[in-house]
């Protein structure tokens, strides 16, 4: 079994961050490991508080689990201050971490600011070029290049953008869509659509950290990176599909379906 390690915040509600990470390595065959970055108060609502974790716990993390555990793979999700992303940057050169896929995760499905403003330019310059592939929104796509995205051909100009910044591949989801959830893939050469018809519901809690998660579990397992965006892309509209009401608000995905759809 490969190994997988997520950096992220925590949810204390179980539908997304560190939690959504661990569920999905484990659903797609990797064992789970976890640095937490932040601990968050939220619920299928939103999110209520934020308490950032002392840099020095986080590289504490980073080592004890390097030091003692091969990593197949690695997601970086909430970073939230610059402090923490040089940190991050800086253990994982260290280690030679790879692959490494980032989701720069922004702005929460509630309209919380999860990463500072003022950490928006350190993530640019020391994380974007140390990954693998980064799965932004819409959203956080314009953050990162400072376009309007509205059509399919705005989100290939962003991707080209994002390749031009230094990022070596870019998955970037379309969920925001009013008329589907196409997502656009780029690596530089390959510009690939995937298509996806959009599901009536509220239960998409956490699916951006899932879909990250997959795809870095994908790649510890050997998958090329179309072939892991695509069964991770798969898994993740599953997981909508099969979900259950959860709270009062945005409810998660079903990470374990396929562990139940016989039943």
């Amino acid at each position: 079994m490969k190994h997988a390690l997520t950096i992220a915040g925590s949810d204390c509600s179980g539908g997304a961050g560190i939690q959504a990470d661990m569920k999905a390595f484990i659903a797609n065959g990797c064992y789970a490991m976890s640095v937490i970055t932040a601990i968050t108060a939220q619920n299928t609502q939103g999110v209520m508080a934020v308490q950032d974790v002392n840099p020095d716990i986080i590289e504490k993390q980073i080592n004890a689990i390097f030091d003692d555990i091969s990593v197949d793979a690695v997601k970086i999700g909430m970073v939230s201050v610059p402090e923490t992303i040089s940190i991050i940057a800086t253990r994982l050169m260290h280690y030679q971490a790879k692959p490494i896929v980032l989701d720069p995760v922004m702005i929460s499905k509630s309209g919380f600011d999860l990463l500072q403003p003022c950490a928006k330019d350190a993530l640019k310059i020391e994380l974007l070029p140390l990954a693998t592939i980064i799965t932004p929104n819409i959203p956080e796509a314009e953050e990162l290049t400072g376009l309007t995205i509205e059509t399919l051909e705005d989100m290939e100009t962003a991707c080209h953008a994002l390749i031009d910044m230094g990022v070596k591949a870019v998955l970037l989801k379309g969920g925001h869509r009013a008329k589907d959830a196409t997502d656009i893939f780029f690596d530089g050469i390959t510009m690939k659509y995937l298509p996806a018809e959009r599901i009536d519901t509220k239960n998409t809690h956490g699916t951006g950290c899932s879909l990250s998660s997959a795809l870095a579990a994908n790649l510890s397992n050997g998958k090329s990176l179309l072939e892991a965006v695509e069964s991770a892309k798969a898994y993740v509209y599953e997981g909508i599909k099969q979900a259950e009401d959860l709270g009062h608000g945005w409810g998660p995905i079903n990470h374990f379906y396929a562990f139940y759809k016989n039943n």
